[in-house]
């Protein structure tokens, strides 16, 4: 039986601390008056040259007896539209703390869901090699219960107690003035986000809940008594068929509705490639730092060599689909399409263009060559680049519907990483210490153990 170690265990909660105190100090630091957010602007402007912020507003009320009636009108017009782009601004910034916690809670919960879909292929596949590192894969879909409901509790927070700061279609007043948004609330609207949601959930948790009691009852069945491994292989098959679906929707409702006038028909694949190569490589970290601990020794470089196997694929496959949305719509160049990937050409170019290398052109470099899959501190290496990139992808995804140009990586980001990092840790090592880390009575048990590739 696993144990979890004083160290790790306090290491965890050193991390939600931290995350807690740098995500209230994001928020406390978040709320600016309209007249700072003009000053702000102001200062940004004559830092670019001049503008038309708020010192053409002071010259326009100077000057108005001087001008012309109509001059004058040209103006208050100018200053008008001033006050409409400064209180967008102050939104935008407001937004930031919100959008920084909802990034890594994505970020983590798509970690336990991408290891449950792994976990099922195996067990539908029924594959040989795996069996070993069934107990890893359970330990990490054990965070996936509290991590969604999270996620969905952000979200629907953000649309009640906030003022819309995630998902401009909860608010009622820009409802009201957009036809594209109307023709979607049948879809787009808080009690059918919350239903959906709470169905996903309850599916892939229940999944989870009755997979995990049939491994660990087939451990303590009798040698010739597969009852329980063939539960395992049934429900897993219907679970996928169910993923699948459920999977798409939850990504157009959690990460694409924060744009909701633009739409892709390969979404719910791309962000399924991204949340299952992150859960692949995860397991194949958690898997490294048990066995460095002596507590795998059934786990062998072949189970890495393939571990690795699957990240270099799937972050091939990534890529495909990467390209496939963007070189369409970029070459169609669709107004309500393309406008998409023009913010984040403008905005976003460094994060947008970057995690193109580190989740392609990174790990095709490191992990093509076959000897290095079966170097753990190589693959550690590969690991971590691919996570961060993957991090990167969400970050794309969600910050420029919601903060625009005023994104930066720092303490609202980097603290709320912290958090659901220790919260994942502590989660996921507590629930390997319920079970050994051998499921010994699955009955390709033996296979697993002696696998040599």
């Amino acid at each position: 039986m696993y144990t979890f170690s004083n160290k790790l265990k306090t290491f965890s909660f050193a991390l939600i601390i931290l995350g807690l105190l740098g995500v209230g100090y994001g928020f406390m630091t978040s709320h600016k008056s309209l007249d700072e957010v003009k000053t702000m602007l102001a200062e940004e402007a004559s830092a670019h040259g001049g503008g038309h912020g708020e010192a053409a507003a002071h010259e326009a009320v100077a000057t108005h007896g001087e001008q012309s009636s109509e001059e004058a009108h040209v103006d208050v017009a100018e200053a008008h539209h001033g006050d409409e782009h400064a209180k967008h601004v102050q939104h935008q910034i407001a937004n930031r703390p919100w959008s920084a916690l909802y990034v890594a809670a994505f970020f983590f919960m798509m970690i336990a869901l991408g290891a449950l879909a792994f976990y099922a292929i195996q067990f539908a596949a029924q594959a040989g090699w795996s069996p070993v590192l069934f107990r890893v894969m359970e330990g990490i879909t054990a965070y996936l219960l509290p991590g969604a409901l999270i996620v969905l509790g952000i979200a629907v927070a953000s649309g009640t107690i906030g003022h819309y700061n995630l998902f401009v279609w909860m608010d009622p007043e820009v409802v009201a003035h957009d036809k594209l948004i109307q023709g979607k609330s049948g879809f787009l609207n808080m009690t059918g986000f919350i239903i959906r949601g709470l169905i996903f959930i309850a599916g892939w948790c229940t999944y989870r809940h009755f997979a995990r009691k049939f491994s660990i009852a087939q451990d303590n069945a009798d040698v010739n008594d597969n009852r329980n491994f063939k539960k395992s292989f049934r429900i897993s098959a219907a679970f996928l068929v169910f993923y699948i679906y459920t999977e798409s929707m939850m990504s157009w409702d959690w990460i694409m509705s924060v744009d909701p006038h633009w739409f892709s028909t390969l979404f719910g694949w791309y962000v399924f490639a991204s949340m299952f190569v992150s859960g692949i490589t995860v397991i194949a970290m958690v898997t490294m730092y048990l066995k460095s601990k002596g507590l795998l020794p059934f786990v062998n470089d072949s189970h890495l060599h393939d571990l690795a196997k699957f990240m270099f694929g799937i972050s091939i496959f990534w890529t495909y689909l990467w390209f496939s949305q963007f070189m369409l719509i970029w070459y169609s160049n669709i107004p309500e399409e393309v406008t998409y990937f023009v913010t984040r050409f403008q905005d976003y170019q460094l994060p947008f263009l970057g995690m193109v290398v580190m989740n392609f052109v990174f790990p095709l470099l490191i992990l093509m060559n076959s000897d290095y899959k079966r170097i753990p501190w190589f693959v550690v290496m590969a690991g971590i680049v691919i996570l961060c990139g993957h991090y990167i992808d969400i970050f794309n995804m969600i910050m420029p519907a919601t903060v625009g140009d005023r994104w930066f990586i720092g303490i609202p980001e980097i603290s709320s990483i912290l958090l659901f990092a220790g919260l994942f840790i502590f989660v996921v090592f507590t629930a390997l210490t319920k079970a050994p880390l051998l499921a010994k009575g699955n009955p390709f048990i033996k296979e697993s153990e002696h696998f040599h590739y």
